[in-house]
């Protein structure tokens, strides 16, 4: 820039000392140049000002349709083929995992990093403290050693029981479907129309070849229109299926195993093991998110008490409210079913065996709550609490039936009387010894006696657990992805029908 200025300041000098040839007034060379070189500089510094301006621009437009597209887009849904969603952004909503520290848990890392607390019984009439609320300690006492059994009063206040009974009867209640006396139906496992045994055989030979196989007879106890035969025909079916040295059944051979099927337990097994009855009403209350606060509140308490996994009982069956009249009766009997090839548990069927026969209830634990005092009867029984070992023969005492508790309700090892606000736990299996849920315990068996005077209120809390802890994890990651989905579909169609950026742009 200095050189050019000096060179137009010598040719200046240069034109200033020669005499002006031309008659017209020309104006000097210099200014006219310099009238140029300034419309120039306004020009480039206008061009430049917009031109920043302009990809100013076309970079905020860029960087808004990239933020609409990743928190709005299908960046937060879980694709079709099943993939794993992106992170939701608000954790608080995501669903618990099943180990505490929170992260995602591999099928393989399930027996290394998680394991079902329990607790110790010491020994009958040992009592500790227990904290379930903040700033105040619960005595839990030990009833029995097998199964092991705990009471703990005051677990609820009066409040939070009429609270529950209040819900349980807007919610209103059903009759249990269970039999009882004043129905026809004496038998259970008695099917449900009168067929021969020949005409059963041709209904479960689905290919019509003359033979039986177990395909035949897994795809009849998966029928979702209901059944003709009830799961203790099938097992009978299935069992003497496979006893056969060919592995199938002719009409002679199923004849001989559906005959036994028949006949009433009591001829099967020799004992006058009953089947179960009862006779109450019940409900089912939901205590998730959205659910009262005292429900809420009364799971809390629960895993506060259990020291389980938050997931286990959120993934567990809703809190059963159940009402006893006049009258109302509970059989001995378990909550909980044993371990069997030809079952899968009722609460993993998502990722459960699906030729399995039937579905059963999985609990290795119970929580039940009295919510109301009794002014006779209604007493729940252990009938053989802490006997020094277990035989099926022994539930019979001079010719009655000890879970028959219309008859024998007096004559069990345990009874207690139930009172207002006072919970019960107790575990439906033993302990693999690797921390997992084990065998049924058969010393579990209990029942109800029939109220005499009043009405008992009752609910029961199960903790669902799956023996194959590997089907749980499953099941509990399927859940888990599932509840993402749901949560980023919600997410995502919040912030469509919430949200401006469209007309921003």
């Amino acid at each position: 820039m200095m050189d050019e200025a000096q060179e137009d300041l010598l040719e200046h000098e240069d034109i200033s000392q020669k005499p002006l040839s031309s008659p017209y007034n020309i104006p000097p060379l210099r200014s006219t140049r310099l009238q140029i070189q300034k419309s120039n500089v306004c020009s480039r510094a206008y061009f430049v000002v917009v031109m920043v301006f302009f990809h100013v621009y076309i970079l905020n437009v860029i960087a808004l349709l990239l933020y609409v597209h990743y928190n709005n887009g299908p960046g937060d849904l879980v694709s079709g083929d099943g993939a794993s969603p992106a992170p939701v952004i608000n954790t608080d909503r995501r669903l618990p995992q099943p180990a505490p520290s929170g992260r995602e848990l591999h099928v393989e890392e399930y027996s290394q990093s998680f394991s079902l607390h329990r607790m110790e019984g010491i020994r009958v009439g040992h009592v500790q403290h227990v904290s379930v609320v903040p700033d105040r300690t619960h005595e839990m006492k030990t009833l029995s050693l097998k199964p092991l059994l705990f009471e703990i009063p005051g677990f609820l206040s009066e409040e939070e029981c009429r609270v529950v009974v209040q819900l349980a009867q807007l919610k209103g209640l059903m009759d249990s479907q269970a039999a009882t006396p004043s129905q026809d139906q004496t038998e259970l496992n008695q099917p449900l129309l009168s067929l021969s045994t020949e005409e059963v055989f041709h209904l479960l030979d689905l290919n019509q070849d003359g033979f039986l196989q177990k395909q035949e007879i897994v795809s009849h106890s998966r029928s979702r229109d209901g059944t003709w035969l009830s799961p203790d025909n099938l097992r009978q079916t299935l069992t003497g299926l496979e006893a056969s040295p060919t592995g199938i059944l002719t009409l002679g051979e199923f004849r001989r195993v559906y005959d036994v099927s028949q006949r009433p337990r009591q001829q099967q097994s020799g004992s006058l093991h009953s089947h179960f009855k009862q006779r109450n009403r019940h409900t089912w209350l939901f205590q998730g998110l959205g659910s009262h606060r005292v429900l809420q509140t009364l799971r809390k308490r629960v895993i506060a008490l259990t020291r389980l996994p938050s997931a286990l009982l959120e993934l567990s069956e809703p809190l059963q409210v159940s009402r006893y009249e006049h009258g109302d009766f509970t059989n001995a009997h378990y909550d909980s079913s044993s371990s069997q090839s030809e079952t899968t548990c009722a609460h993993t069927r998502l990722a459960g065996n699906m030729s399995a026969l039937t579905e059963v209830s999985c609990r290795y634990l119970t929580v039940l709550f009295y919510l109301s005092s009794v002014e006779e009867g209604g007493e729940s029984t252990f009938p053989v609490a802490d006997n020094r070992t277990y035989d099926e023969q022994a539930l019979v005492q001079d010719g009655v039936d000890l879970t028959d508790t219309q008859q024998a309700c007096g004559k069990g090892n345990l009874k207690l009387t139930p009172t207002a606000g006072t919970a019960l736990l107790w575990y439906n299996h033993l302990s693999d010894g690797r921390g997992w849920m084990g065998e049924l315990d058969e010393y579990s068996l209990h029942g109800d006696c029939p109220v005499k005077r009043g009405v008992k209120w009752v609910a029961s809390s199960w903790v669902n657990v799956d023996p194959d802890h590997q089907q749980q994890a499953r099941y509990q990651r399927l859940v888990a992805q599932r509840h993402q989905a749901k949560s980023g579909m919600d997410e995502h169609y919040q912030s469509l029908s919430h949200s401006d950026l469209h007309l921003d742009l």
